[in-house]
């Protein structure tokens, strides 16, 4: 489907009868006063927090929500990050840390910078949402992440891609994270997760004694502690299927990234599955990557669900 049909195929009096872009702010409670970006492509709608970098609150498939979202709901507030963490179906990790990482916020300061949008647009093709994250301090780093964010009409795909340009007289170090994250009813017990890779590593012992189920969801249990798993996947790709639903979730990634952590929580009221390409591994293994002076980086998404 592209722009021109829906204009003049004769049925339809609007285009947002099909599909749109509307822009709004939210006025109730916590979420009070957050900016979002609700893009509608005639089977997938999703939510952009452009109070939070542009980062994706949720996306729902022919009405069906895929994301996780915590028990914290969505926040206009500053706190800590147990409080506020709201995951989304991308809460972007970065620019100065991953994970938990000395004198810096948990996951990083990205997430919660305000995107200036500089386009919002209804293309012949699909829907295209393009915005600026300015990564600055005094005396310290100038780096512009430009994000541009397409889908096509009547598809299941998101395409999300990043330039992080340096504009600084001086080198940056910096690591990324992209924190995709699936819940309920796409998440389901007896769902699977898929990738091709040579070696799954634990965490940390918990995780080690659950290592042979690293790739199976389990219902949701009272007070279960967390379990995070390092994988390398030959060709950028992992997949979660559930075979009762038939619904298929894919995520694609590019750029200087061949590390994907996934993260499960099956704690009741925290029930989630994390899909995280990254740049570095957590804890002992956390490292920087480097970003010369006045040059750019480039990395991707595409979520996909069938």
């Amino acid at each position: 489907m592209k722009k021109s049909d829906i204009t003049v195929n004769g049925r339809i009096n609007d285009p947002s009868q099909v599909a749109g872009i509307k822009r709004y702010v939210l006025s109730d409670g916590a979420a009070a006063g957050l900016k979002v970006v609700e893009c509608d492509n005639g089977k997938l709608r999703f939510l952009l927090n452009e109070s939070k970098a542009l980062d994706i609150m949720q996306i729902f498939y022919q009405g069906k929500n895929l994301s996780f979202v915590s028990k914290n709901g969505f926040i206009a507030r500053e706190t800590d990050f147990t409080n506020r963490f709201e995951g989304g179906a991308l809460y972007t990790c970065g620019l100065d840390a991953v994970g938990a990482v000395e004198g810096k916020t948990i996951h990083g300061r990205f997430h919660n910078i305000p995107a200036k949008v500089t386009r919002a647009d209804m293309e012949e093709d699909g829907l295209t949402v393009e915005a600026e994250i300015r990564f600055t301090s005094l005396f310290g780093e100038n780096i512009t992440v430009k994000r541009k964010i397409f889908s096509a009409y009547d598809s299941g795909k998101i395409e999300l891609s990043d330039k992080i340009i340096n504009y600084g007289g001086k080198d940056e170090k910096f690591c990324l994270l992209y924190h995709v994250n699936l819940g309920y009813p796409l998440l389901f017990e007896g769902g699977k997760i898929f990738a091709d890779t040579e070696d799954v590593r634990p965490r940390n012992e918990w995780a080690r004694e659950n290592l042979s189920a690293w790739d199976t969801v389990y219902p949701p249990e009272d007070s279960v502690e967390e379990v995070c798993y390092y994988l390398e996947p030959k060709d950028k790709t992992v997949c979660y299927f559930h075979p009762k639903t038939g619904r298929k979730f894919t995520l694609n990634y590019s750029g200087e990234m061949k590390k994907v952590i996934i993260w499960k929580s099956w704690q009741a009221g925290d029930y989630s599955l994390g899909i995280e390409p990254t740049t570095t591994f957590l804890d002992g293994e956390f490292c920087y990557s480097e970003l010369p002076k006045r040059s750019e980086k480039e990395f991707g998404l595409t979520l996909t669900i069938e």
